[in-house]
């Protein structure tokens, strides 16, 4: 499984020729980063926010059956059951050989901590302000304890971003161990450098 980083909370996910984009941004929603245009076999959205829900973006020319099995988590997007910013997904994907889950706009501690268990990888929002701070990411990260886990969702200084949005290194403060990438992805299938990396958004406006 190939695991893209677009940008903001938006990945590619790619597996035995089938490819799964999810939360793409809408053009300009995100400071610093270029449009978002793909083509997929599907697109998912955890919300429907502007910055997590431009289908338009992606084209999809699926005409055959998903290899790739997806489960939905219903959580919420604050820690008051979504009265603040409504609902969240959890999206859970698997190919029969690696389990990945993206948390979406996670704003809550997770009812169903036990169904994150046994996963490969996770991407994690970690900026705080509209999901779960650094901190509480990596208290949920140590309790789930993913083969590998991507932060996503947070501000780098002068490069992209929401202003509101903390940096990623809070969460990194958390952990003794970790590797910040030059590159967009990584191989599922290739040795992890670290429990935890960082990867650097392909969709830069200034790449």
């Amino acid at each position: 499984m190939r695991i893209t980083w677009i940008g903001h909370s938006c990945f590619k996910i790619e597996s035995g020729g089938y490819s799964i984009v999810i939360d793409p941004y809408e053009d300009g929603s995100v400071e610093g980063l270029s449009p978002v245009r793909e083509t997929a076999d599907m697109v998912l959205c955890t919300h429907e926010h502007g910055d997590h829900n431009f289908r338009a973006g992606v084209k999809i020319t699926s005409s055959s059956a998903a290899p790739l099995n997806v489960e939905t988590i219903e959580t919420f997007h604050d820690d008051e059951h979504g009265v603040k910013r409504g609902k969240n997904k959890i999206y859970i994907i698997s190919d029969g050989k690696t389990r990945v889950a993206h948390l979406g706009d996670l704003g809550c501690y997770p009812d169903d901590i036990d169904s994150l268990k046994n996963l490969d990888v996770v991407m994690i929002p970690v900026g705080g302000f509209y999901s779960i701070d650094g901190k509480r990411a990596a208290k949920i990260i140590k309790e789930i304890k993913p083969r590998l886990t991507i932060p996503m969702h947070f501000r780098r200084p002068g490069k992209f971003g929401f202003d509101v949005l903390s940096t990623v290194d809070d969460f990194l403060s958390g952990f003794d161990d970790y590797i910040e990438l030059d590159g967009s992805e990584i191989d599922t299938s290739a040795p992890f450098s670290s429990r935890i990396e960082v990867l650097t958004p392909r969709e830069l406006i200034t790449r």
